[in-house]
């Protein structure tokens, strides 16, 4: 009888074929984004972004992150007499490198991608020019992709069961509970048979 590394025979070694994460990736972007707004700004009062959306999907050895999002920036002009926010919808594209734990995979396995840090703001200020706003946007994901991928496991007869330890029960225990219970509903008989015999109840 063969047997592999680790002392376990050949014969109950099985192999599985089942869906799994056979590869990940993970990529953090800080992302400049130039705006212009319609009216010459004076300061930005505040900046937000919103609505972040995204889709994967996996091309050679990488997985490409496509997303939107909206950025809103509060700011004032006309020397600091009047107020707007700007908003405007941003487009981008990750391309995320993938880690294969069993090989390269087939280009139908799924993948799903998981926003670690939405797109957030944290860099806002003028450009040079003084027209245009600059905003840096930090953003992370994580991809996996999920494949198919083989395990082997031991397998063991019908009749095999592991060891128990069974702990033994005090005989003494049960006889003194049953012995505390044969006591408890004698004292309580007496009391019946007491409080029957008071000399009013008689003479009713």
């Amino acid at each position: 009888m063969k047997r592999v590394k680790g002392g376990i025979a050949l014969k109950r070694l099985r192999q599985i074929v089942t869906r799994a994460v056979v590869a990940k990736g993970k990529k953090r972007t800080e992302e400049r984004v130039t705006l212009s707004p319609s009216n010459k700004p004076t300061s930005i009062l505040g900046c937000w972004v919103i609505n972040h959306t995204c889709s994967a999907k996996k091309v050679g050895k990488f997985v490409e992150v496509s997303g939107k999002f909206d950025v809103n920036v509060w700011y004032a002009y006309s020397s600091h007499s009047k107020t707007a926010v700007f908003s405007e919808t941003v487009h981008y594209k990750d391309k995320v490198k993938l880690s294969f734990r069993d090989g390269e995979v087939s280009a139908g396995d799924d993948v799903r991608v998981r926003v670690i840090q939405e797109p957030n703001c944290i860099e806002a200020i003028i450009s040079p020019c003084g027209t245009k706003f600059e905003i840096v946007v930090e953003r992370e994901v994580v991809v996996e992709v999920m494949g198919e991928t083989t395990i082997c496991i031991s397998v063991h007869p019908l009749d095999f069961e592991e060891e128990w330890n069974f702990d033994e029960s005090s005989s003494s225990s049960s006889s003194s509970s049953s012995s505390s219970s044969s006591s408890s509903s004698s004292e309580e008989g007496r009391y019946v048979l007491e409080s029957s015999s008071f000399p009013d109840e008689r003479q009713r």
